[in-house]
């Protein structure tokens, strides 16, 4: 903190704090590279409460942790080995189970296990040799699969990716997907005032409950398709068309994770993240334009409206939205197959 100081008054107060804030950014990226299998870095501190996102960088074996668009944690990690290749694409978690064991391979303990997948993918405790090395899970470090068990939820998203843009925070006036309404927001307020928090659903159900307004709610709108699908505990239960303007421009790839009403607008706040399947892509990060050139018809917007929650997702992709990339009880999207 001295040194902090020395600096801020050698260089102005502005100038210091950004030269500050660079070099320890400058020094955390070093840190996180620096990484040896098996290491991690836990910091929840600096983001106590709030919405979580993971992204697993596939090209660097490296597990990124946010809070509130805040990182709060980086972990050595292994992924799927040639042949066994770990998918990409966005996923939410299915099911939490601290003791399971493998079905598939010869009852192979799974500590500490977060399914993304029922076909078999799943963050877990396991053996961390430097390099991809798993048959398509994502192996951690076992303390940091325990730390990373005790704060995860069913319907917390994770991001499997070649590359991928720090989370940037977006207000967007009024609603999502329609037209603003001054009488449908005050309708939207209330329930995000008064919803209940879902960290205790540590099983999921494999039929969803439609009736359930508290469960994790994904909206995936496709650019290649023009279609938009609701899905409840992974499960869709109604699509509709997406009108999308400009659609000779791509949407891109994008998360969107509702953390609820902006103090900025009157309207809703989110925490956006980009990602890609391939490293070195270029990526354009998310912004209010993206939401902004989105609208859906009626029918699929009093759904999306009934369950808005907290949590809830806004993924955008220009892949289509059929069952090659996107199996009901199994993710959100993905963009290359699962190894079985």
């Amino acid at each position: 903190m001295d040194r902090r100081v020395a600096l801020q008054v050698l260089l102005g107060t502005t100038a210091g704090t950004a030269l500050w804030g660079t070099a320890l950014a400058d020094t955390f990226l070093k840190e996180i590279a620096a990484l040896k299998p098996g290491q991690f870095t836990w910091h929840p501190e600096r983001s106590p409460k709030g919405r979580l996102a993971i992204i697993v960088s596939i090209p660097d074996q490296r597990v990124h942790v946010y809070r509130n668009g805040i990182r709060i944690a980086v972990s050595t990690c292994s992924t799927g080995k040639p042949g066994h290749e770990t998918p990409t694409g966005v996923f939410t978690i299915l099911e939490k189970d601290k003791n399971h064991h493998s079905s598939t391979y010869n009852n192979a303990p799974m500590p500490n296990m977060n399914r993304l997948t029922w076909s078999g993918v799943a963050l877990h405790a396991g053996n961390l040799p430097g390099y991809p090395a798993s048959h398509g899970c994502i192996r951690l470090p076992t303390k940091f699969s325990e730390l990373l068990f005790s704060i995860t939820q069913v319907g917390t998203p994770v991001i499997l990716a070649g590359s991928h843009a720090q989370p940037s925070q977006v207000a967007h006036p009024g609603l999502v997907l329609s037209k603003y309404a001054a009488d449908e927001f005050a309708t939207v307020r209330a329930k995000l005032k008064t919803s209940a928090d879902n960290a205790k659903r540590e099983v999921l159900p494999w039929a969803a409950k439609v009736d359930d307004y508290s469960a994790p709610t994904s909206i995936i709108v496709s650019g290649a398709d023009s279609s938009a699908n609701v899905l409840v505990d992974g499960v869709v239960i109604a699509t509709g068309r997406a009108e999308i303007t400009d659609p000779a421009t791509p949407l891109g790839s994008h998360v969107f994770i509702l953390q609820g009403e902006s103090g900025r607008a009157k309207g809703l706040s989110w925490h956006a993240i980009s990602h890609h399947a391939d490293d070195g892509q270029a990526l354009a990060s998310a912004d209010e334009a993206i939401i902004k050139r989105l609208r859906v018809d009626n029918d699929i917007l009093q759904v999306i409206h009934d369950r808005m929650r907290p949590g809830m997702l806004l993924v955008t992709t220009d892949i289509p939205a059929h069952p090659d990339t996107r199996t009901g009880k199994d993710f959100v999207l993905m963009t290359v197959a699962a190894s079985s």
